[in-house]
């Protein structure tokens, strides 16, 4: 169990305009999100008053690719900006509030990667983190010069080695290897700079990282999935997961053995947060948190939910099947992420869902755990999950932005400090001290220049 006082961790998961397929449409959204600074300096401030954890920027590297009609209906993944520029925008508009953004290492260079989150870290004074993760469209392959994607198993091969690089570039200089002293005209000890010097079956990397060790140490790593290669790479690296389960018991098999696996390489539990996406309407009565369900789903056009589900699947053409068949029995695809088609194949089976549920499900939570009702219910099903260690937290995902990031902040927030779940003020000034991270030790990779 949790020990005792122990907090809730929560992220603010932004989707641009909200993780609903149809958010855009909501009068209560900002339907230019994706290319709308205003917009995201808006939430990113409301989150932080609320004292949560962290924001997270999600990425893909393409236009999705959907049926004409779909793509012209939808907002997911057409028109957004770069996340990492937009977090480094973002570090002059918040003081405490952590920052992440996806980072791929399928078609990324570890040297830019480590430079990129340390600028951030130093930035923002210690609030970067990077969402590592494997690119899964085959559409993004296309545009960085493949016909074809790498296989699930090679792509998380290519990211362990990438994961090595990274955090061995971060620990290219000591902590007080830049002396800076204008009487003696030392600026830096050369005997604290150390050079990687890796030479790999992916990738060569000399070093040593042009910038100094950053503010928290290095930027806290995060992974986002539920495979088994994920949990391995994960049980090495990660320091934060976002992942889908869908119940409370398939919450529980991925978190033991998330920690299980972390004593193979000598880490603490402790030493990682793992926190499912969380889709959240609330109400201040039953009622209400339904009726804007319902509205929401209203807008949502049944060929854009089908589409949004093939993503989901890891590009599965559903068009053969009609909406109102039973969901067909799929096989995942060589490139797509498993552990959520998984996840969404295992609910549709136990219940028995139709297509068009499943779609449905899917468009309206993106395929994570959806919660509806009023500020108690939503509490109490934070609260079992906390309790019955499913979790460390969540990654919330406002169906709608900012409308329902103000729901959850107004509503929901005070009922977790009522309970004592979650924090009033942040613990530190770093995202690993407000997350209970400890500060890793530098290890010295490399031999020095």
């Amino acid at each position: 169990m949790h020990r005792a006082g122990e907090k809730l961790r929560l992220g603010a998961f932004f989707n641009p305009t909200g993780h609903h397929v149809a958010s855009w449409r909501h009068a209560q959204s900002q339907a230019d999100a994706g290319v709308n600074f205003e917009h995201y300096v808006e939430i990113a401030q409301t989150a932080e008053r609320a004292k949560m954890d962290m924001v997270f920027l999600a990425d893909n590297v393409a236009v999705r690719e959907a049926h004409p009609e779909a793509l012209a209906r939808s907002a997911q993944y057409i028109a957004n900006m770069e996340p990492i520029t937009l977090l480094s925008a973002l570090a002059a508009k918040t003081t405490r509030i952590g920052l992440v953004a996806t980072a791929s290492t399928s078609f990324n260079e570890p040297y830019h990667v480590a430079r990129k989150f340390a600028s951030i870290d130093h930035i923002s004074k210690g609030r970067a983190g990077w969402n590592l993760v494997t690119s899964a469209l085959t559409a993004e392959a296309y545009n960085f010069s493949r016909d074809e994607h790498y296989e699930h198993g090679v792509r998380y091969d290519r990211a362990r080695e990438f994961a090595q690089v990274v955090v061995g570039l971060w620990n290219s200089w000591e902590e007080d290897a830049f002396i800076r002293d204008k009487e003696t005209g030392s600026f830096l000890d050369p005997t604290k700079m150390h050079r990687l010097d890796h030479k790999g079956k992916w990738f060569s990397v000399r070093g040593p990282l042009n910038i100094p060790r950053t503010p928290q140490g290095r930027p806290v790593i995060v992974q986002a999935g539920g495979s088994d290669d994920m949990v391995q790479l994960a049980a090495e690296f990660a320091e934060v997961i976002f992942c889908a389960p869908q119940t409370l018991d398939q919450g529980r098999r991925l978190y033991a053995q998330l920690k299980e696996r972390m004593a193979e390489h000598g880490r603490h539990p402790d030493e990682m947060k793992i926190m499912p996406g969380l889709s959240v309407i609330v109400g201040r009565t039953l009622d209400e948190a339904l009726e804007k369900q319902e509205h929401l789903d209203s807008l949502t056009h049944p060929i854009v939910a089908r589409e949004i589900l093939s993503l989901v699947l890891g590009g599965a053409d559903l068009s053969s099947y009609s909406m109102d068949d039973p969901m067909p029995e799929l096989v995942p695809s060589k490139t797509g992420g498993q552990g959520h088609f998984n996840s969404v194949m295992e609910v549709a089976r136990q219940g028995k869902l139709t297509l068009r549920q499943t779609a449905q499900m899917v468009a309206g939570a993106r395929g994570k755990f959806a919660v509806r009702g009023t500020p108690q219910q939503v509490a109490d099903i934070m609260e079992e999950w906390f309790r019955s260690e499913a979790c460390d937290g969540f990654n919330v995902m406002p169906p709608y932005l900012p409308g329902a990031l103000d729901d959850f902040v107004e509503l929901v927030i005070p009922e977790l400090q009522k309970r004592g779940l979650f924090r009033t003020e942040y613990e530190g000034k770093t995202l690993r001290e407000n997350l209970g991270l400890k500060r890793p030790e530098n290890g010295h990779r490399g031999k020095p220049a």
